[in-house]
């Protein structure tokens, strides 16, 4: 996913989720179907947006997997100052026939509760 998101390949991204996955764009704000995920996908990538992780956790029972990350965004705004975000990915994946392990629900914004959001 990040390959295709640093690319600015949306289709790229969007083949990383299964058909009818929840992506939390901003803090307590889900984000579902394909039109709706590719506009906030392309803010991003307008945004020139840069992701590095630290580190990467794994737990899978069967063909259900919890993935957790720490990561960090730079990028720069519509005024052209640059923004920052960071937080811990939760995300949980399920592997299909195919053998592919795609995202259902993907939360960047994790430990939003911790920090005093929703």
């Amino acid at each position: 996913m990040t390959t295709a998101f640093n690319r600015g390949d949306i289709d790229g991204v969007m083949r990383t989720y299964e058909p009818g996955a929840v992506v939390v764009g901003q803090p307590a704000t889900p984000v579902h179907g394909d039109a709706p995920l590719r506009a906030m996908f392309a803010e991003f990538v307008a945004a020139k947006a840069s992701f590095t992780f630290d580190g990467h956790e794994v737990i899978a029972a069967g063909d259900v997997a919890l993935h957790l990350t720490p990561w960090k965004m730079t990028g720069v705004g519509p005024d052209g100052s640059p923004i920052t975000a960071s937080g811990l990915s939760i995300a949980v994946l399920r592997r299909g026939a195919d053998g592919r392990w795609l995202m259902v629900i993907d939360n960047p914004y994790g430990d939003a509760a911790l920090r005093g959001g929703r």
